[in-house]
């Protein structure tokens, strides 16, 4: 028997999750049975935790769509019992048992070693939100990267405290976005040099262009502040786009990529290929500095996952959750 967090949907619709025991014989088909042992928390978390946001497919539901551990068992080849191991993506977590529980069964596929120079709690630590930022930061890279402050919005999140803290630790002056005065502390701590209030770059304007002030950007707001930030950027500068807290529309004008040739990249990190994902978390372990890492993570359990997954949807839940599965 091990523990898992089980949501579970009443007759009338109603969600409720709990901590409960569960037998191996309950775990999905797979090629792999995992030995959990960190999970984090997302915004898909939160979801799924609560009302679903149409995410999940079937109940009782185990979500996480994280997780890292050890190799228990395995019918694949490239997989041995004892591998360390990570999986962010593929839907794990929403249409299929995710990473909230102390065994997992998966698809080999799913899977990529743990990379060298982590460890399973600091690889969670980093989970989807910072997986996706070196997704949108190699991205700004591939197109060039210009002079001047890079811009990162959402700053304070999951994304772009990780995003704050690979551009410093790569030699970028970063500008963080935040709408919580209290975390500028935290951001300058990651490496931000310059806090920009939210309202201050939120505020609606109609002119398609502004001062050229940015040499990129890594969005994890999107909406309205997207809009405005593309008319902010320098000439051939890129905005890497990678969440939609600020509502998926998006109010622009083509004049930004038209006459400034701005960049707006779209980064997907649910369906990525193999290659691409050992690529990214080599350069997690080489371009994120631990120390910053370390200064992100608030410790938590499985029965603190509740509470957690309402919080983050709130905008309440600063840096990475780091779930201990077996605490």
């Amino acid at each position: 028997m091990f523990k898992a967090l089980m949501v579970e949907k009443d007759a009338e619709g109603k969600t409720s999750a709990s901590v409960q025991e569960l037998s191996l014989e309950q775990l999905p088909e797979g090629d792999v049975t995992v030995a959990v042992e960190y999970s984090t928390v997302n915004y898909k978390d939160g979801l799924c935790i609560g009302p679903g946001g149409g995410l999940v497919r079937n109940y009782p539901h185990v979500p996480g769509i994280d997780m890292a551990g050890t190799v228990e068992a395995s019918d694949d080849p490239r997989y041995q019992p004892g591998d360390k191991v990570v999986l962010t993506g593929w839907r794990v977590g929403e249409a299929y048992w995710g990473g909230y529980s102390q065994k997992a069964r998966v698809k080999a596929d799913w899977l990529v070693p743990l990379p060298e120079g982590l460890d399973t709690r600091q690889a969670m630590a980093v989970g989807t939100a910072g997986f996706t930022a070196m997704l949108a930061v190699t991205a700004l890279e591939d197109h060039g990267i210009k002079d001047g402050p890079v811009l990162v919005t959402g700053a304070a999140g999951g994304v772009g405290s990780v995003a704050t803290a690979i551009l410093a630790n790569l030699g970028h002056e970063v500008a963080a976005v935040t709408g919580r005065p209290e975390t500028a502390d935290y951001l300058k701590s990651l490496g931000a040099t310059q806090i920009v209030p939210r309202e201050e770059i939120n505020a609606i304007t109609r002119r398609p262009l502004e001062a050229e002030t940015w040499g990129g950007c890594v969005d994890a707001v999107g909406g309205e502040m997207l809009a405005r930030v593309l008319g902010q950027m320098k000439y051939g500068a890129s905005v890497s786009a990678v969440g939609l807290a600020g509502g998926a529309g998006l109010p622009a004008s083509v004049i930004p990529f038209l006459l400034r040739g701005v960049n707006l990249l779209g980064i997907d990190s649910v369906m990525q290929p193999y290659e691409n994902r050992v690529r990214a978390w080599a350069r997690i372990a080489k371009d994120l500095p631990m120390d910053k890492l370390e200064a992100m993570i608030q410790p938590a359990t499985l029965s603190d996952l509740p509470a957690l997954g309402a919080g983050i949807l709130q905008g309440q839940v600063k840096g990475r959750v780091v779930v201990d599965v077996n605490a």
